[in-house]
This record gives C-alpha cells, structure tokens and sequence, in this order.
C-alpha cells in the first residue's frame, strides 16, 4: 500500500515518483503557459496545476513521514536541524535577492529552498536506514546543492532574459528536481 506506514524507504519511494508527476504536470504547465509563440493562458493551462499541487503535497507527505520513520542513529543530522536550515537559508535568500539584487519574489524560491530541504531530509534518512552509504550520501548532499545552485541562478536571471530564453530558463529547475528524484527513486528500489 503507498502509504504503508511500516516501511519508510517505501514511502520515499514512492513520494520521489509522485514528485517526479508533480514536476512534469508543473513543466507542461509552463510550456503552454509561458511559451513565447503563443501562450495558453487561464484555465485552458492553469488545470495542470492541480495534479501537480495535488502530487507534490502527496510526495511531501510520503517523504516527510517516511524520513520521520527512519532511524536516524547512522544519519548526519536530526530531521529539525533540516528545517531550522531551510527557514533561515529561505529568509536569508529572500532578504538577499529582494534588497541586494531588486528580484520580485516568487514562489519559486520558495519551491528551491523547500525542494533542498527535502531532499537533504530524504538523503539523511536514506543514510539512517542503511539504504545509502555515507559516501553515497555527502555525493547526493553534492548533487542537491548543485541543483539548488542552478536552480537559483535560473531564478536570478529570469526576468533579464529574452522571451525564449526566459522560456527555456524556467524549464531548468523543473527538469533537474524530476532527474534527481527520479535517480533517487532507483537507487532507493535497488537498497
């Protein structure tokens, strides 16, 4: 059952691929809403927002309960030192791309941090339960703050770009979160 409470690697699983869905609902959104060549607006698009909020609070749901059911004794950090991180790094990154860099606030931002939180607090758990090595886990930790970096300079530079260019740009994040957990899901099926 997908919401099997006994077995924390399977929700993580499986909320990695409900993500993934979050992300490709979220991308066909952006391709028809934002496409420069003649853009789908309303509702004729925005529908492809509700399968994806609907898949991500569900992916987030499995992976916060799965991670929270993990044993964290062989884990780098507790699940609140996770979150405290992610608050302060959102108020610091809103702070610092507002004032510093005049940047409208989105909330893609919101959605960069809170992606890297979760997948620090999946990576931690997957740790925890012996499902990756730590070695495994300081290369994922890596490849999150990779994404996370990517992910941040598309956002920055998003409203300086041409109208293509912008178009492609906003693909980015979207592509390389649905990459990772797609890649996470795997390593997870073969623990």
């Amino acid at each position: 059952m997908i919401f099997e409470t006994g077995n924390p690697a399977r929700q993580m699983f499986w909320g990695n691929l409900l993500l993934v869905g979050c992300c490709v609902f979220y991308l066909l959104w952006w391709v028809l809403a934002f496409n420069p060549a003649g853009a789908v607006k309303g509702m004729r698009s925005g529908w492809l927002l509700i399968p994806a909020l609907i898949l991500g609070c569900a992916a987030v749901t499995l992976i916060i309960r799965g991670a929270g059911g993990a044993d964290t004794s062989g884990s780098f950090f507790s699940a609140g030192t996770v979150f405290i991180a992610g608050a302060f790094s959102y108020a610091a990154l809103l702070i610092v791309t507002r004032l510093a860099f005049h940047r409208q606030v989105t909330t893609e931002l919101f959605l960069i941090v809170g992606w890297t939180a979760l997948a620090f607090l999946e990576v931690n758990a997957l740790c925890g339960l012996g499902s990756i090595t730590r070695s495994g886990a300081v290369g994922l930790f890596a490849a999150a703050v990779i994404v996370a970096v990517l992910s941040m300079v598309c956002y920055m530079l998003y409203y300086d770009l041409s109208s293509w260019t912008g178009y492609v740009d906003g693909m980015i994040p979207l592509i390389l979160v649905a990459v990772f957990m797609a890649a996470l899901a795997v390593l997870i099926s073969r623990a």
